[in-house]
């Protein structure tokens, strides 16, 4: 018996080391108690000498003298894991040394030639040749770039503010109705420019105008440089959304500032071009106009419903004038227009009945829940969901994430909302096609990115993913080696042989030393239902039908493994192609598997909006399904925080005096 202990002892000791030895990357093994107490070896015949992981040193082998053992004794699990979401390294200002600004140096036919600066730009640049700002260094680097090439103010004009200065710096001191926040791009009105000429003797007047110089440079760079930070957030955002998750796969866009301060040099309306930064689609301006009613409708006070608050018709409940408060705080205009004698007469009371339970009914159907008319946990969120300070916040989330998308979205596109489940195809000025889709669990999330869609694929094989495989089919096959095979799956080795099944190391294939490829045929049953809608990505996720039609009775439709199943996709497939929707009907009949391209380059948008508007404007609110929204205003937050200290530490004085690498030359 104690010898006996002892072997497992050695083993599991043996077996620990083993695995803490040899990590395999994206998978982890089982607990080390389940490792060592698993079901019994299965036992297959092998006719080859291997070591035998489970044979004491000189003992016999398993099953005997004969030629059977197990293929691989204590096969560890395996996962393969999804994204997990970071914590945000937000973009940091650094002090960026301005060295370049005074060197007025730009080729010529005869070579690099100093060239005549304006008189007022280079007399400032000798009172104060070396420079310095706190800025992204983005910005730094375009000031350098800009100002060494063109050495004369932009917003400066006889030693004074300009009206183009006073009109950009109006414009952002509102930008908050974009969703950014003005502090981030204010600039203080230098002390000089309140002045006229300073009377007294020569040499006070040297000193003040040289003040004044400087006064007038450093506005000049400063205002610049907030111009240019405000240019990098309405058109990229704030946020690079890649650094939360890699459920994120989103290229940063590339913003030529310099190429921006000359637009704006030779612009005659700086407002209009500050505006034109911005996303430049319906979708971005029915947010901002709801933005604007939000902020105009927040109340004073907040509304608090009691936790586990559930009414149902007929019963009173002391929560019901909260209830009735929240709901005319979120419902619509229209909503609230239809229900106003209602609400009107509502006189605070407890008792929930007839005319009330008809108003919750109606408010119910508006914010896509079931209409039974009991007040709980999901009747409830949607009011919560839906009051001002709420939709305020998804606004502003929503606006940053419409910045990551192109600014122009074109005249045909798709576009997923994930927590709406609602895809919809625009084209053109016709009435936008929208349909429910299914889409990816909390633990599978659907990624936010964008594509172009390719083609429609007919009766589809369905290559089943390798974390399908890992996560979900390994467990199977380790107690049947035959089970794909009875489920009538096609499995291929890397030399494109087909093979069964048992034939596969599947430990070495979860251990990626061997090359698999495991299919579904098409069929009734397969996975993709009968076809599907290709933009390929290396996140394998397309658009296709499903078998488990059953699925989109339910309001949260958050079920898939990231793929998006299409409630309607004969109807999609349909619009893309421009054909009838029996011309789909007829390709699926004929059984074959095969493509039909789609042309018209038809970007597709995989995006994550708690707050969006429909074909007819009005922005709609919904459930934050992953968690999303908190990530982004955490981000958001760091990112405040960060340029909040810059302010801080660039303190009145902005500017370092010091020696200069190489005299500015002035003619």
């Amino acid at each position: 018996m104690k010898s006996g202990i002892r072997h497992i002892v050695v083993a599991g000791a043996l077996t620990l080391a083993a695995v803490t030895a040899c990590p395999v990357p994206a998978v982890h093994a089982q607990g080390f108690l389940d490792f060592l107490f698993q079901p019994p070896p299965r036992w297959t015949p092998r006719y080859d000498e291997q070591w035998d992981f489970g044979r004491p040193p000189g003992g016999p082998r398993y099953g005997g003298p004969g030629y059977y053992e197990r293929r691989d004794p204590y096969e560890p699990q395996f996962s393969v894991t999804s994204p997990k979401y970071r914590s945000y390294t937000p973009d940091m200002p650094k002090r960026v040394s301005l060295d370049k600004v005074c060197h007025f140096k730009l080729a010529s036919d005869a070579g690099t030639v100093p060239v005549s600066a304006e008189s007022s730009f280079a007399a400032a640049c000798a009172v104060a040749p070396t420079l310095t700002l706190r800025v992204l260094p983005q910005v730094g680097a375009a000031l350098n770039d800009y100002y060494s090439g063109h050495p004369k103010f932009l917003w400066v004009q006889d030693l004074a503010v300009d009206d183009k200065a006073r009109a950009a710096m109006a414009a952002l001191a509102l930008i908050d109705r974009y969703g950014l926040d003005p502090a981030d791009y204010r600039v203080a009105m230098p002390a000089a420019a309140k002045r006229g000429n300073a009377d007294g003797n020569d040499d006070n007047k040297e000193a003040n105008k040289a003040a004044r110089l400087k006064a007038m440079m450093r506005f000049e760079l400063t205002l610049s440089a907030k111009v240019l930070t405000y240019v990098l957030d309405a058109t990229r955002g704030r946020v690079d959304p890649d650094r939360m998750s890699d459920y994120y796969d989103l290229a940063r866009k590339q913003v030529d500032l310099a190429a921006a301060l000359d637009a704006i040099a030779k612009t005659q309306d700086v407002v209009k071009y500050l505006d034109s930064r911005n996303p430049d689609n319906p979708q971005f301006r029915a947010l901002v106009a709801a933005l604007a009613k939000a902020r105009a409708a927040a109340p004073k006070e907040t509304i608090t419903i009691p936790p586990r608050t559930f009414i149902r018709p007929g019963e009173s409940d002391p929560a019901l004038p909260q209830v009735i408060t929240a709901i005319k705080q979120s419902g619509s205009a229209a909503f609230k227009e239809q229900h106003a004698k209602t609400l009107a007469a509502y006189n605070g009371g407890n008792a929930y009945r007839n005319k009330l339970v008809a108003v919750v009914r109606d408010f119910q159907r508006e914010k896509r829940l079931n209409p039974d008319g009991v007040i709980g946990p999901n009747t409830i969120l949607a009011m919560q969901q839906a009051t001002p300070a709420q939709r305020i916040k998804k606004l502003q989330l929503a606006m940053e994430r419409m910045r990551w998308l192109p600014r122009h979205l074109g005249k045909r596109f798709v576009l997923l909302n994930e927590p709406a489940f609602l895809v919809t195809y625009v084209n053109g000025d016709g009435k936008p096609l929208t349909m429910r889709a299914i889409v990816g669990k909390p633990n599978n999330q659907t990624y936010f990115f964008t594509d172009t869609i390719e083609s429609v694929e007919y009766n589809p094989y369905w290559n089943v993913p390798r974390s399908i495989v890992i996560n979900e089919m390994l467990p199977h096959l380790y107690n049947d080696p035959y089970y794909l095979d009875q489920l009538g799956y096609e499995v291929t080795n890397a030399r494109g042989q087909r093979v069964s099944s048992a034939d596969v190391d599947w430990g070495a294939y979860a251990r990626k030393q061997i090359s698999v490829d495991v299919r579904q045929p098409p069929g009734p049953r397969n996975a993709l239902g009968r076809l599907k809608i290709e933009f390929p990505n290396r996140h394998a996720i397309y658009m296709h039908d499903t078998p488990e039609k059953q699925l989109f009775k339910h309001q949260r439709l958050a079920f898939s493994h990231g793929c998006v199943r299409l409630e309607q996709p004969r109807v999609m497939a349909a619009a893309l192609l421009g054909k009838p929707v029996s011309y789909i009907d007829q390709q699926i009949a004929t059984g074959n598997n095969f493509s039909q391209q789609v042309g018209g380059n038809i970007p597709v948008y995989l995006a994550y909006f708690t707050a969006w508007p429909d074909s007819d404007g009005m922005v709609h609110y919904y459930d934050d399904v992953y968690g999303r929204d908190q990530h982004l205003a955490e981000a958001l937050e760091k990112t405040e925080a960060v340029r909040k200290a810059g302010r801080q530490q660039a303190g009145p004085a902005l500017f370092r005096p010091g020696a200069m690498a190489e005299p500015t030359t002035v003619t």
